[in-house]
């Protein structure tokens, strides 16, 4: 199995809470981050049509998915475990419904819970988990 890749808004505070949520709780420790800004976040970004300079749906990659918005959270989610997996129930909506829910986050993540002007910086432990270029 490859290493899954969890391709995230750098300055986004709720993504970066989701990076933390993953750190936090995934047993063994295997999920690759990439700030979407990042040389290598731009060609993910690119290559499944997510504009990185206004990104609308975080990206998670797991094998040979490539799966946005609640597609991606619902994998994520799944994989790592913990007490947001609760959400997993969510599989039970319609896609339509859940990317509609999705987007209307997404699209107020700045207003609801903050920008950061810098991003992201992992902490020395967890420096090896990202994709720094």
């Amino acid at each position: 199995m490859t290493t899954p890749i969890f391709l995230f808004d750098g300055h986004c505070v709720l993504c970066s809470r989701g990076v933390h949520y993953v750190l936090k709780h995934e047993t063994p420790p295997e999920t690759r981050f990439v700030a979407i800004l990042s040389e290598q976040g731009r060609k993910l970004a690119a290559a499944h049509a997510i504009d990185p300079e206004n990104p609308q749906s975080f990206l998670w990659i797991e094998g040979d998915k490539a799966l946005p918005a609640s597609d991606g959270v619902l994998a994520l989610l799944r994989h790592v475990g913990g007490p947001a997996s609760i959400f997993c129930l969510g599989k039970i909506l319609p896609r339509v419904l859940r990317d509609s829910m999705y987007y209307a986050v997404a699209k107020r993540r700045y207003k609801v819970f903050g920008r950061t002007e810098a991003c992201y910086v992992p902490t020395p432990e967890n420096r090896c988990r990202f994709v720094l270029t």
